[in-house]
């Protein structure tokens, strides 16, 4: 077939016309380039905690923590994609994180009591990705609904509970493309709740502690049964004394605590820690009297709290040779530098790990 004489081409060898298939050339690079620039970059899609399914970018670089505990879990697990934290860390915390990491910029929570992020500075970090770990209800699936229709940034909630931890922590490796360092992270998990169930299975039920957690410089605001605060000490198999209206903060007094007069009190505070075996109205509880007082290290993060994320795997090391030290085994400086080596990225010294323990 010929062509109509509009539509044909000259040799690309006429003078006259190579300019011109160059430039035709050229204009079309740059048509091809622009449309390339607006298609978005491949992305997936997920089911996160809640069953709720989001397109998430196949390997997010900028992730937002919405939380606290997310922010422990996000740290552990891929410390090169965080853009910030919901609350800068202490003076004393910088020797136990990364240098690039201890200085990002604080942005806030949006999570939690007391949320304090603004979206307009949610936007301006430029997140492509919002991961949230901890309770899963109605409350926190219309807040991802909320942000994430609101910014078009995809929100992930992730199933904080204890119990689930190594499936938390390989599913947000998977989300952010870094599986093998979930699977390493996740084996750990599953090795310290084994290591649990083997020592609680040396120890006769009657044996158990009977524990009281003690929070705030009074030591009278506590965590009631199956209370996500006090969810490790159980899970150590000790028996909470604390009975309250729900599972969650209460506050008590020293009458109360007298009543449950608990053999064992854990706290996290270091005033209270201090000053309890000097205060009258402590001195005839049992804990107080047998010097069974123990202070939990919350460098960077609490053992057993503050926040309840991942930080309490090396918190369960920890209970178990505190109230347990027939039955436990191994060595806990060592298991602490490990742990905070694989989760925290610095190992630190001995003299470290000792001021940790409070040796």
């Amino acid at each position: 077939m010929t062509l109509p004489h509009s539509l044909c081409l000259r040799s690309p060898a006429d003078p006259q016309t190579r300019p011109k298939v160059a430039s035709l050339i050229l204009a079309l690079v740059a048509v091809a380039l622009l449309l390339l620039s607006a298609m978005p970059s491949s992305a997936r899609e997920i089911t996160d905690a809640t069953g709720r399914r989001v397109t998430i970018p196949d390997a997010p670089a900028r992730v937002f923590a919405a939380g606290p505990p997310a922010s422990v879990l996000l740290y552990a697990v891929a410390p090169e994609k965080m853009i910030g934290w919901v609350r800068p860390p202490k003076e004393r915390d910088l020797p136990f994180l990364t240098p690039e990491v201890a200085a990002l910029p604080e942005l806030g929570r949006l999570t939690g009591k007391g949320g304090t992020l603004n979206l307009e500075v949610l936007l301006a970090a430029k997140p492509d990705l919002i991961v949230d770990f901890g309770t899963v209800n109605e409350t926190y699936i219309d807040l991802a609904n909320q942000v994430q229709a609101q910014t078009g940034i995809p929100y992930v909630l992730i199933d904080g509970s204890f119990a689930n931890t190594p499936a938390a922590i390989r599913q947000l490796a998977d989300v952010l493309g870094v599986s093998p360092r979930g699977e390493e992270l996740a084996a750990y998990a599953e090795e310290t709740f084994a290591l649990v169930d083997a020592t609680l299975a040396k120890v006769p039920a009657d044996a158990r502690p009977r524990i009281y957690l003690a929070r705030g410089p009074e030591g009278l605001e506590s965590a009631a049964k199956g209370a996500i605060n006090a969810e490790i000490l159980e899970r150590a198999g000790a028996i909470n004394v604390t009975e309250g209206p729900q599972s969650g903060l209460v506050t008590t007094s020293p009458e109360q605590i007298l009543a449950w007069n608990p053999d064992t009190i854990v706290t996290i505070d270091r005033e209270f820690a201090t000053t309890v075996a000097s205060r009258p109205e402590w001195s005839k509880v049992a804990a107080v009297a047998e010097g069974r007082v123990f202070l939990a290290p919350d460098t960077p993060f609490g053992f057993i709290d503050s926040p309840p994320s991942i930080n309490r795997l090396i918190g369960l090391h920890w209970a178990l040779h505190r109230l347990y030290p027939e039955a436990a085994t191994g060595d806990l400086k060592a298991e602490v530098a490990r742990f905070y080596g694989l989760f925290y990225h610095v190992t630190p010294d001995e003299t470290a790990v000792a001021r940790l323990l409070g040796e």
